[in-house]
């Protein structure tokens, strides 16, 4: 039964990518309370001077009761939408598909339920999964939770201000992700001083342009060879 619903995930994820093929998406997925709702608030807020103010944002954001994140998030003018999900532990491309936007993206920020195991093995059409770890967590999480810190293509170490008053230790929390991932990405972020933020938009923009990159080059070489084909034709 397992397998079956996740083929028809994975179905759906494949329309979804269609649909996102000129947008770079991100699965954000953590732990309750990692802070993943006020950083994505710092990231809307920051995304003009960093993406340009013509830049089309949007949220899906998923939580099992409530819209109280979707109407934090939709003071910073960009849609969003609530993805109420009356019990289900997590995300899945279904859910996505019904809430599509009908305007075209250049970003789309997915915050997952709060649940370090049952999103893991949802695809939901996006680029990148980010895995979202706070300081007031312990160092053993990626040891503990392997799937999402295998998936991962980004760890965010966040609230690193409260360092000063907990007894975590971020070097062991990155050895440990890399004992499980060695080419993860990490970036310490904290959206009460706001350090590390730049590295993280920075992070965004960067991947966003690959895709940008890699899907021009691809609609290129594919002319590229309709024209030999052409020619061929025409000798």
């Amino acid at each position: 039964m397992e397998k079956k619903v996740l083929s028809e995930n994975d179905q759906i994820a494949a329309r979804l990518r269609e649909w996102l093929a000129e947008t770079f998406a991100v699965n954000l997925i953590s732990s309750p309370g990692s802070g993943k709702t006020l950083l994505l608030e710092k990231t809307l807020q920051m995304l003009p001077s960093v993406f340009g103010k013509d830049t089309r944002a949007a949220v899906l954001t998923g939580d099992i009761q409530t819209d109280n994140d979707a109407r934090r998030l939709a003071r910073y003018g960009y849609p969003v939408r609530q993805i109420t999900t009356a019990g289900a532990c997590h995300l899945d491309a279904r859910m996505v598909d019904h809430h599509r936007f009908a305007e075209p993206l250049d970003i789309l920020f997915i915050e997952n339920v709060g649940n370090l195991v049952c999103p893991t093995s949802y695809d939901l059409g996006e680029d990148a999964k980010i895995v979202v770890l706070s300081v007031t967590e312990g160092e053993d999480k990626p040891l503990k939770y392997p799937g999402i810190f295998r998936k991962a293509e980004l760890m965010i170490l966040n609230k690193i201000d409260l360092l000063p008053y907990v007894g975590f230790d971020p070097q062991l929390a990155l050895d440990n992700a890399r004992r499980i991932h060695p080419e993860i990405e990490v970036i310490e972020t904290s959206c009460t001083t706001s350090a590390g933020l730049d590295l993280w938009l920075a992070w965004l923009a960067r991947h966003a342009d690959v895709k940008k990159t890699t899907k021009k080059a691809a609609i290129e070489s594919a002319l590229a060879a309709e024209e030999a084909d052409h020619a061929a034709i025409g000798l």
